[in-house]
C-alpha cells in the first residue's frame, strides 16, 4: 500500500519508518529542510515506555536507547540533548524576588526517575527530528523535501492513504476546510520564546533551598507567575529552550515584553538577565488550535495536526507516540485501516484533547495560589505514574490503546473536569483547605507514589518501598511487585 505523510517532525518521520519496515510504500513529504529549529522538547517517563515498545515491535534499536538519558549518550553523543530527572515549579511575585522559605517555600519538585541513566531527555529538535528522518530514509522511505504539498502534488503521487504530520493549519485542514473548534477550548495562552545562552542556575540565584530529589535545574522548570508562566528547559550543551506563556495578548515587540517580565520579576531577572538568546524572540498570541475531525475515508491526522492545548506538564511528544503507536497498530495487517478503526482512533484523540484541556485550563485557574496549584497538580502525577507503572509491570498488549491521561479510567478520568469546576468555587482558605484534601482523597484509589501527602514538604522522590507499600493500587500482591522491581530499576 502506498502511504503520504505530510511533515518530517519527529512523528511523521517515525510513523514513516515504522510503515516502511512493515512494507508499505512510504514517501515523506516536508515543505523545509532539516536541521530546522522546532520547540516541544521535553519528554516523559510515558513517552519513553512508547519509544521501547515500537522500538522491541518494529526492531528500531535507536528509539530504545533514546528512550533513556544514559544510554542516549553512550549511543548518540552528537545528538544534543537535556537531562531531565522531573518537573519543577516556583511561584513567583511580582517586584519579590523568591522567597527562599526552607520547606515552606512555594515550590514542588516530583522526581520522574531515580538517576541520571534512566532519566528522561529534553530534546534538541533540531537535531532529534533529523535524525529520524535520517533513519526514515535508510528504512526505505521515499523522502522529499522542499515540497508545498497540494491536491495536485497527491494526484501525482496516488497514495492510498495520507497522514498529515503536519502540525496546526497543515494540509489536509486547508484542502478538505475541516472545521475549526478552537472556541470550544478553555485553555487560552500566547506564546513568547526563543533558546538562550548563559542562564543561571536557580541555586545560583536562591541559594540554600532544601534539597530535592534531583538538582532543581535537570528538569521541565516551571515559573509560575501572574500573567500565566515560563518554561525553561536545560540542554547538556549549556543552551536553555525558555518561553512565557501569557494569558493576556500583549501589543509589545517580543524583545520588549521579555524584558518587562524580568523586570517584574527580579528572580526569573537574575536567571536569565546575562542570558543571550540564540535567534530572536518570537511571539504567538495564541498557541491553541482544534479541529473538527482527525480521521477520514483515507486518511487520518497526528496529535499536533488535530489539536495542541498547551506544553505545561510535557503531554505532547508522549501523546504524539501514543497515536503513532495506534496508527502503526492500523496498518499491520497490510491493508487501509477500517472505517470503525480509524473511528476508534478519532473517539480517543478527541477524549484526550479535552482531557489535556480541562487539566491544563485548571491549573491555570489554580496559578494565583500555589496551595492549589501544587494540589491540582498532583492529578497529573497521580496519573501518569500509575500509567507508567503499570506498563512497566504488567504484561497487556493493550497499552497503546488505554486512554492518555486517564480517558477511560473510572478512577481518574472524569477528574479534570471536575477539578476545574471547583477550583471555580475556591475562594477562601477553607475552600482551599477542602480542595486540597479533595484531590487527596480523589487520586487515592491511583496514588501508587505516595503523592499529594503534607509530610513531602512538596519534595517527591522516586520511591520504591512507597509503591511497595501500595501493591493493592495496582492490583498485585506485594510479592510480584517486589519480583517485579527490576523492570522499574533498569528503566526498560
Amino acid at each position: 500500500m502506498r502511504v503520504a505523510v505530510v511533515g518530517s517532525g519527529f512523528a511523521g518521520s517515525l510513523l514513516a519508518r515504522i510503515l516502511a519496515v512493515q512494507g508499505h510504500d512510504v514517501v515523506l513529504l516536508e515543505r523545509g529542510t532539516h536541521p530546522r529549529f522546532a520547540i516541544g522538547e521535553s519528554s516523559t517517563p510515558l513517552a519513553n515506555l512508547t519509544l521501547e515498545r515500537l522500538a522491541r515491535r518494529y526492531g528500531l534499536d535507536d528509539c530504545h536507547d533514546l528512550a533513556a538519558h544514559g544510554r542516549w549518550v553512550a549511543r548518540f553523543p552528537e545528538l544534543r540533548r537535556g537531562l531531565k530527572r522531573g518537573f519543577t515549579f516556583y511561584k513567583h511575585h511580582a517586584g519579590r524576588p523568591f522567597a527562599n522559605a526552607g520547606v515552606r517555600s512555594e515550590r514542588l519538585l516530583v522526581a520522574a526517575s531515580p538517576d541520571d541513566h534512566v532519566a528522561d531527555n529534553h530534546w534538541l529538535r533540531a537535531d532529534v527530528d533529523h535524525h529520524f528522518v535520517r533513519a526514515a530514509a535508510d528504512a526505505g522511505v521515499e523522502y522529499r523535501d522542499r515540497v508545498e504539498v497540494t491536491p495536485e502534488t497527491l494526484k501525482v503521487l496516488r497514495p492510498d492513504f495520507v497522514i498529515d504530520a503536519s502540525g496546526p493549519g497543515g494540509f489536509l485542514a486547508r484542502h478538505l476546510a475541516i472545521p475549526s473548534r478552537l472556541h470550544h477550548m478553555l485553555t487560552r495562552a500566547g506564546l513568547l520564546f526563543s533558546h538562550f545562552d548563559g542562564v543561571r542556575l536557580m541555586p545560583d540565584v536562591v541559594p540554600g533551598l532544601p534539597p530535592g530529589p534531583y538538582p532543581d535545574d535537570w528538569a521541565a522548570v516551571h515559573h509560575i507567575i501572574e500573567e500565566g508562566w515560563m518554561y525553561s528547559l536545560r540542554f547538556d550543551h549549556g543552551v536553555t529552550s525558555a518561553g512565557f506563556l501569557l494569558q493576556d495578548a500583549t501589543p509589545a515587540a517580543p524583545a520588549q515584553m521579555w524584558q518587562h517580565l524580568l523586570r517584574r520579576y527580579p528572580t526569573i531577572g537574575a536567571l536569565f538577565g546575562d542570558a543571550k538568546p540564540l535567534f530572536p524572540l518570537q511571539y504567538k498570541p495564541r498557541i491553541q488550535h482544534r479541529l473538527a475531525r482527525a480521521t477520514g475515508p483515507g486518511w487520518a491526522m497526528l496529535p499536533h495536526a488535530y489539536a495542541f492545548v498547551d506544553p505545561l506538564f510535557s503531554t505532547g511528544i508522549a501523546w504524539s507516540l501514543r497515536a503513532i503507536e495506534r496508527l502503526a497498530l492500523l496498518f499491520e495487517h497490510g491493508c487501509i485501516p477500517r472505517e470503525r478503526d480509524l473511528a476508534r482512533y478519532e473517539t480517543l484523540l478527541s477524549a484526550e484533547a479535552d482531557q489535556i484541556d480541562w487539566l491544563v485550563a485548571g491549573a491555570y485557574r489554580a496559578m494565583a495560589r500555589f496551595d492549589l496549584f501544587a494540589a491540582h497538580a498532583m492529578i497529573y502525577f497521580a496519573t501518569v505514574s500509575f500509567a507508567e507503572i503499570r506498563q512497566r509491570v504488567v504484561k497487556d498488549n493493550e497499552f497503546a490503546w488505554s486512554g492518555f491521561l486517564g480517558v477511560g479510567d473510572p478512577h481518574l478520568g472524569g477528574v479534570p473536569r471536575a477539578s476545574l469546576r471547583r477550583l471555580g468555587h475556591t475562594r477562601t482558605a477553607a475552600d482551599r483547605r477542602e480542595f486540597v484534601n479533595w484531590v487527596r482523597r480523589t487520586i487515592a484509589p491511583r496514588n501508587v507514589c505516595g503523592l499529594a501527602n503534607p509530610q513531602s514538604h512538596s519534595l517527591y522522590p522516586v520511591d520504591l518501598d512507597v509503591l511497595v507499600r501500595r501493591h493493592a493500587v495496582l492490583g498485585m500482591s506485594r510479592e510480584s511487585l517486589v519480583n517485579a522491581l527490576p523492570s522499574l530499576r533498569g528503566g526498560g
